[in-house]
């Protein structure tokens, strides 16, 4: 599952796992989901496993599986928890099991896990409520860690995205003026949650910050093929998509028809120091 825009988070009154109707929005397009989100960094899927006890990881939010066939390919045994059925579908194609479920609702029948992930996930669910449900069901040492890849446009098409999208939506909920100074420091508002509910449940170790960068080189169609699937475009009538990615499409044909975008994935992350019996 995508990540919400930052400024959605912190302008509209509500925490981003109450916006619920963003949540469940994706589905409608889970194979373009599929095919043109970032996957993550292998180094990233490298040591969340090494640090964790075992290879049996439970995806939350898995979406379409992107996540979860990376953990696969690193030899580890992935049940995924997916609140739209469109994208469980799509995941099972590809050979993720997925229970279809919210992670605050589901029923682990017992199961126990090594490792509790969420990639672009977390901010759906209540911090609180999720921290205690992967307490539940993680066994001793097991790690919980939910990431984000935040990126940053080149400033030509950070700026023509924010023309364009004050245009059309101009009484969207998000702040697309602050897009082109916006970077890593956006989500930040994201990780402080996530943290932050741990710390309260307790029970688990402090959580720290893990920081990976890197870049991904996208062409003017991957892009406005990518654009779509984000949080701020879900909902939108075609008439008024169309005219973002044409405004966008025009700014990425001055620059030559492609652009380099830096990434940063942040994972937070903690490990449980008592195990379900002993919880609080």
């Amino acid at each position: 599952m995508p990540t919400l825009p930052p400024d959605r988070a912190r302008n509209s009154g509500h925490d981003p796992h109450q916006l619920r109707e963003v949540a469940v929005s994706f589905g409608s397009e889970a194979e373009r989901y599929d095919r043109a989100r970032p996957r993550y960094p292998d180094a990233m899927v490298r040591r969340i496993v090494a640090g964790s006890p075992g290879p049996d990881v439970l995806d939350v939010g898995c979406g379409t599986g992107i996540a979860a066939r990376q953990f696969q390919a690193a030899d580890c045994a992935v049940l995924g928890v997916e609140p739209d059925a469109r994208m469980a579908d799509l995941a099972r194609q590809y050979g993720v099991e997925v229970d279809v479920a919210t992670f605050e609702a589901w029923d682990p029948v017992g199961r126990a896990f090594d490792a509790v992930v969420a990639g672009q996930a977390w901010h759906w669910i209540d911090p609180v409520a999720g921290a205690a449900k992967a307490a539940q069901v993680l066994r001793p040492a097991g790690r919980l860690a939910a990431f984000w890849n935040a990126f940053q446009l080149p400033p030509e098409v950070a700026e023509a995205v924010s023309v364009v999208c004050r245009r059309v939506m101009p009484d969207a909920p998000f702040d697309f003026q602050a897009m082109p100074k916006r970077a890593l420091g956006g989500y930040e508002v994201l990780f402080g949650r996530a943290a932050d509910g741990i710390r309260e449940l307790g029970g688990f170790s402090d959580p720290e910050q893990w920081r990976f960068d890197w870049e991904w080189s996208y062409t003017r169609d991957a892009w406005l093929d990518q654009m779509p699937t984000q949080g701020a475009f879900t909902r939108l009538p075609p008439d008024k998509l169309a005219a973002v990615l044409e405004g966008v499409g025009a700014a990425v044909d001055a620059m030559g028809g492609s652009f380099t975008m830096r990434y940063t994935t942040v994972v937070v992350t903690a490990v449980r120091t008592r195990g379900p019996a002993e919880s609080d």
